[in-house]
């Protein structure tokens, strides 16, 4: 498919997710379209054995984009990265279809890995700001990550993290369609947990003082009753 054949498919891609494209021509303003396009010429020759040809050019895709993509990744159709610097996708990562990352996303290893080192996402997967995926983990369909999440483990479908170290929501396995982008209403349970510690450190500090008030009554009764002892 040529440059125009391309910017058609990324506009209606861009188009559905990013409310701010206006033309067809904005395309080619987007890193993450320049991005792709060296990844797909890279990873035909990484997959012929060229290796260092491949490196070559998504290394110059790199400095020029702010978008680091392997050659070696496996990416569906429909991947959408908005903004884009500082993104970076290891080389074992999969990507499934109609994935959508945002800026300072990485999706790498641990570093004490061989083999599949790098997750995989599956379709419809969302990956917000600032999120990192580190090891060799599948992160389910139609799940969300969190603005600034650091996730290590499964994710299954249908869910949503958030965290450092990252905690899995459920939404009471209610779908999380495509086309939802909202990460400014995503669940925290940290401060659910916050909130909960509040609210028992508040009926603690109500139950001490009618204690204390039942002392004073105690104390008073008792030296009432002596009193009367001495009289």
């Amino acid at each position: 498919m040529g440059l125009i054949g391309d910017m058609k498919k990324e506009f209606l891609i861009i188009k559905e997710r990013d409310p701010a494209i206006k033309s067809h021509w904005e395309v080619m303003l987007y890193p993450y379209f320049w991005a792709l396009r060296s990844y797909r010429k890279a990873h035909k020759l990484y997959e012929k054995g060229h290796y260092f040809r491949a490196r070559r050019i998504s290394q110059k895709a790199t400095r020029k984009t702010g978008i680091e993509i392997h050659p070696g990744a496996q990416i569906g159709r429909g991947l959408f990265i908005d903004h884009g610097t500082g993104v970076v996708i290891g080389e074992t990562t999969i990507i499934g279809d109609n994935v959508t990352l945002y800026q300072g996303v990485t999706l790498g290893g641990t570093g004490k890995e061989t083999g599949k080192r790098h997750p995989t996402l599956c379709d419809n997967v969302m990956v917000s700001a600032g999120a990192k995926l580190l090891g060799s983990f599948t992160v389910g369909e139609n799940s969300k990550i969190g603005a600034g999440s650091v996730v290590l483990e499964e994710v299954p479908p249908n869910c949503t993290v958030v965290g450092v170290p990252g905690r899995i929501v459920k939404k009471n396995c209610v779908r999380i369609p495509r086309t939802d982008m909202d990460q400014g209403h995503l669940p925290d349970p940290v401060l659910d947990d916050i909130h909960t510690l509040q609210h028992e450190n508040s009926a603690l500090c109500n139950r001490v003082i009618e204690l204390e008030g039942e002392l004073r009554e105690c104390r008073k009764k008792e030296c009432r009753k002596c009193n009367q002892e001495d009289e």
